[in-house]
């Protein structure tokens, strides 16, 4: 991990718009002695090709190859924006910037760590909120995170076997347990109730939300009720509230047990039964291949090859995040060459953070009714370079 310290945060920092801000950082950087002066152009040559914005109120301005010859050292310099500056597309603002100078691979490599660590959806708050440089420090090194990005299951997340007369009754004994664990505050009930759950199969059903997610945790409700939604059996309901990839192991379990077509194991599992399905490891029998693999119905799995010289750095991920988006199925991606942890694919931080190089491997799971649609447009976007030329 990059080495910060509290000459490197700026607190209570002010700029018109995101030019007057990258001058002011460019300037710190120079004045630090991470750079010579002109790569302040550099800086606003990448901005002007794509924005550094990655969401959740964070941006990474940087220069681009022409001057990375103008970096003495690797380093960066953050700069905290209490009113915000409006950096990414709709008036999204920035509440912190993080200057980078770096060389050659160091740039995406430190990029990798910066996302690993701000990848939780409970970030943003916290860094609207920052007051010191010791509470800076202990976001970008993923202290602050750590509570949160706890995870279990036991037989307090479990609600098994009992009466009840529909999906949204379901949804609501979830949505109320997860309440009381504090995983999730309001918004995050709202978006549940809502929306639709996402059927898997075997009279499985699955739902979470973007917002409002506090820390990881998870409830399940199975019901001996004879219940039908969709002209789909509605058996169990898994509500999940996601933070970071300390809950992939989950995802991916379940992933598995959809490939192998074992849902009805969480049917009828006991509580110990059914945990173990979930915690333990499942082996899947991977494809070699790049041709789509059908699990159920409703969901398909493909196998994509990255062909940027550059791998999947922030521009051909937004590129990918935005396509993804214009889907209505939930849509996960694992490096096979890395990890191979799924992630979701609508968030930028947690696909940069895969690391997928050029020639790594990567696993798209897409699960609802336009999955095999958003499978085809995204290995043909893979196939074109996600906006660059290959």
């Amino acid at each position: 991990m990059f080495h910060l310290v509290k000459e490197n945060i700026h607190l209570n920092e002010q700029a018109t718009n995101k030019t007057e801000a990258i001058k002011k950082i460019a300037a710190t950087l120079t004045s630090a002695g991470f750079v010579e002066q002109g790569y302040v152009d550099g800086m606003l040559e990448r901005e002007s090709q794509a924005a550094t914005y990655l969401g959740i109120g964070i941006a990474i301005p940087h220069g681009t190859t022409k001057t990375r010859h103008l970096v003495k050292k690797t380093g960066v310099q953050v700069f905290c924006f209490p009113n915000g500056v409006e950096w990414g597309d709709e008036g999204e603002k920035a509440y912190l910037a993080i200057g980078i100078a770096a060389s050659s691979d160091e740039h995406l490599e430190l990029l990798r760590q910066l996302t690993h660590i701000l990848s939780a959806d409970g970030v943003e708050e916290r860094i609207k909120k920052i007051q010191t440089t010791d509470e800076a420090i202990a976001i970008l090194t993923g202290k602050a995170s750590a509570q949160d990005s706890q995870f279990t299951i036991d037989s307090s997340t479990l609600l098994l076997d009992i009466p009840a007369d529909s999906l949204a009754m379901l949804q609501a004994l979830n949505a109320s347990r997860l309440k009381q664990q504090n995983a999730v505050n309001a918004t995050f009930i709202a978006d549940v109730l809502d929306s639709k759950p996402n059927y898997l199969g075997s009279g499985v059903w699955l739902n979470d939300s973007k917002n409002g997610n506090i820390k990881n945790a998870i409830a399940i409700s199975r019901t001996t009720s004879n219940l039908n939604e969709i002209g789909n059996p509605v058996k169990l309901l898994i509500t999940m509230s996601v933070v970071d990839d300390a809950i992939s192991d989950v995802v991916s379990n379940i992933a598995s047990l959809v490939y192998n077509q074992k849902l009805d194991q969480l049917v009828s599992a006991n509580a110990d039964k059914l945990i173990n399905l979930l915690l333990s490891e499942q082996q899947v029998s991977a494809s070699n291949s790049a041709s789509q693999t059908r699990l159920n119905n409703d969901g398909l799995t493909c196998e994509f090859i990255v062909p940027n010289e550059n791998g999947l750095h922030t521009r051909p991920s937004s590129v990918l995040v935005k396509l993804v988006k214009e889907f209505n199925c939930k849509v996960t991606v694992a490096n096979l060459d890395g990890k191979g942890e799924p992630v979701s694919a609508t968030s930028l931080m947690k696909i940069v953070a895969l690391g997928a190089k050029k020639g790594s491997r990567l696993q798209f799971t897409a699960v609802g009714d336009d999955a095999e649609q958003a499978l085809e447009a995204i290995g043909k976007a893979i196939e074109n370079g996600l906006g660059e030329g290959v």
